[in-house]
């Protein structure tokens, strides 16, 4: 029996359906199965700013720019400042290079209308003397620029160095008198000379934390040493060792200075036999700790064995030490006897006597170590098995190449993988290939 009122209802339809409702209905189940309704389609262009700037900031700048065609308020995010505050030009010669390069016309209309805006920008070219003197003219015309971090990156050598020294200099005096603000600088490999160093100091002495110039053959310890009496906020420092003085060190270790956190120094041969290292006094390096004592001080070695003479003589606070070739057994020993601050080591090359007594006494003195490489060398199993046990759980890092091991009466390399494992306090495995 139907009550008074109720409204009879058909199998097709139920209560409360209506036209409205169904169109709505329809619309929603379209949009989810790529259907869409013409009456109920999105008005992109009337996306609100900071939902149009999320969506570019995902995209490519290839993409960016497509998607900037779409509508006036897209193209007018597309020039917010916001965008354009981090860029990195890319430059190469086609026929020679795998880069893509930044197509000239943006490279025109960011010079023309967002140079005021960048602030984080680096040039990424290719091994071609061409590409870097693009870099150059670009830099020359950055007259408006604020920009707080500069980076210059050769994918492969000569690149900058085969540039002028005036054209470079020229290029670089533009960013440094115009920006005021630097704080970081890489510009490793390059022509960069003394009075170009004056000009940063006059501009930028205030801001300027990090300065990266390994491999700049124009730089004197005169020129650097003026960066240090006048950039007293430097945190970071990378160097050839040649610039490396006492008189440098005692500078950062000055009253104005903060403390300094890395202090990165290369040291390489590329005449072998043709140059002599000089020797760092304990005192200037004692200095330095001393003002700054949580100071990493990281030396990248690139000589022949015959031309370590010079380092390592007395105590040397060095943290991290990476060898690039072959290095002799009588070397690791003067490292397990006067770097006591060692916490990494990585030696790439040795010859064919075992470095089992180096390796106790590196483990024995240097409390600090925590991670160890070891490539084309030699240690035996027993001897492997006591530094490893020595260390203990503080070693968070070791690669060793299987090859490296040699078996003997007592170990097996399976049987010293589960010794390893236990003093480590994990599962650990020799490596097929180095990870350092």
């Amino acid at each position: 029996m139907k009550r008074a009122g109720q409204k009879v209802v058909t199998g097709t339809e139920t209560p409360g359906t209506s036209q409205t409702s169904k169109k709505q209905k329809t619309s929603l189940y379209g949009s989810e199965f790529g259907e869409s309704d013409p009456c109920t389609s999105m008005d992109w262009g009337s996306l609100p700013h900071h939902v149009i700037l999320r969506v570019f900031q995902f995209l490519t700048l290839v993409d960016r720019a497509r998607a900037s065609s779409v509508c006036r308020r897209w193209n007018e995010v597309f020039h917010i400042p916001d965008l354009w505050r981090r860029f990195e030009f890319e430059l190469s010669q086609p026929a020679t290079s795998y880069l893509k390069s930044t197509h000239p016309d943006l490279i025109q209309q960011i010079i023309k209308r967002h140079a005021d805006h960048l602030q984080y920008v680096s040039f990424k070219v290719d091994s071609s003397t061409e590409s870097a003197e693009a870099a150059c003219d670009i830099l020359s015309q950055l007259v408006n620029c604020s920009i707080k971090t500069l980076g210059l990156i050769s994918t492969a050598k000569p690149s900058f160095m085969n540039v002028s020294k005036a054209h470079f200099a020229s290029a670089l005096t533009v960013v440094f008198v115009n920006s005021k603000s630097l704080s970081s600088i890489k510009i490793d490999d390059t022509p960069l000379d003394d009075p170009s160093l004056k000009v940063l100091v006059a501009n930028n002495s205030d801001t300027l934390k990090l300065l990266k110039m390994s491999s700049c053959p124009h730089v004197s310890p005169a020129g650097i040493l003026c960066v240090a009496d006048q950039c007293h906020g430097l945190k970071e420092l990378a160097l050839n060792y040649y610039i490396l003085s006492d008189e440098l060190l005692l500078a950062l270790s000055s009253e104005k200075h903060v403390d300094l956190e890395h202090l990165r120094i290369d040291v390489v041969s590329e005449n072998p036999g043709q140059v002599q290292f000089h020797t760092i006094k304990k005192q200037s390096w004692d200095a330095l700790v001393k003002h700054s004592p949580k100071v990493n001080i990281v030396m990248y070695f690139f000589l022949y064995e015959d031309e370590f003479d010079a380092f390592f003589r007395e105590e040397t606070p060095v943290t991290h030490l990476y060898f690039g070739r072959a290095v002799s057994k009588a070397m690791l020993g003067r490292i397990g006897m006067n770097c006591p601050r060692l916490i990494e080591l990585v030696v790439c090359a040795n010859g064919l006597q075992p470095l089992d007594d180096e390796l106790i006494q590196i483990a024995e003195r240097c409390k600090n170590l925590t991670a160890m490489g070891l490539g084309e060398c030699e240690v035996t199993c027993r001897g492997f098995i006591e530094f490893v046990k020595m260390c203990g759980g503080r070693l968070t890092q070791l690669s060793i190449m299987e090859e490296v091991l040699i078996p003997d009466s007592d170990y097996s390399l399976d049987r010293l993988h589960l010794e390893v494992s236990k003093h480590l306090g994990r599962m650990w495995f020799p490596d097929m290939m180095p990870t350092w």
